[in-house]
């Protein structure tokens, strides 16, 4: 194995108590005052991609205002995970200090443009990876991403690390192993690997 690629929510770190407010009240004031909006409605629109987010969430709004809608959710999120921060989950930046000397690291997440820039600069963490996209980048889905990060640094033996049923198939269908992460969000019948903690990473390949 020569790379590891991740995601972020619910494999890094869990954003959604701080999103979750950030977008109740914007919700609240621009669509809905009456919708519900909390950590277990957002998390079932993890792994989406956002214009199926928007139809989900807006459903009584045109396209246009689904969109526009998001798009100011977006804004209120980076501004309040910047403002208030999440913790990432234990030891994470220890277990990368460990992995980057062995490893080349990257995240690709299924998520809008500067969310993962603003992880990394909310965690201080973006020395320790190479690279990263998002659908928000390319507009493609989490495969191709994964399959560009691959092509782009001609790595060899990538392994890609997820919590979610959606982040299994974008990695097989991109042919590489996956690591799966059974303290996130979701689950996988019959993953390549399990890890129940970040700092199994630094040892479940030697």
């Amino acid at each position: 194995m020569d790379s590891i690629i991740f995601d972020v929510d619910g494999t890094l770190w869990d954003a959604t108590p701080v999103v979750a407010d950030a977008w109740r009240d914007l919700i609240h004031r621009e669509y809905d005052p009456d919708m519900e909006m909390n950590d277990t409605v957002l998390k079932g629109q993890f792994g989406k991609l956002l214009p199926d987010i928007a139809r989900a969430l807006f459903p009584k709004a045109t396209p246009e205002r689904q969109s526009e809608l998001l798009d100011m959710c977006i804004e209120v999120e980076h501004k309040a995970l910047l403002a208030t921060p999440p913790e990432p989950y234990p030891e994470l930046e220890k277990v990368l200090q460990l992995l980057s000397p062995k490893y080349k690291l990257y995240i690709v997440s299924n998520c809008q443009a500067g969310y993962i820039e603003v992880f990394l600069k909310a965690t201080g963490l973006g020395a320790y990876f190479e690279d990263h996209l998002c659908p928000g980048d390319t507009g493609n889905p989490k495969a191709s991403n994964i399959s560009e990060i691959v092509r782009k640094h001609n790595l060899q033996a990538a392994v890609y690390v997820g919590d979610t049923l959606g982040d299994y198939t974008a990695t097989k269908e991109a042919g590489l192993p996956f690591v799966f992460a059974d303290y996130g969000f979701g689950s996988v019948e019959e993953p390549d690997y399990t890890i129940s903690k970040l700092m199994d990473l630094t040892t479940l390949f030697d």
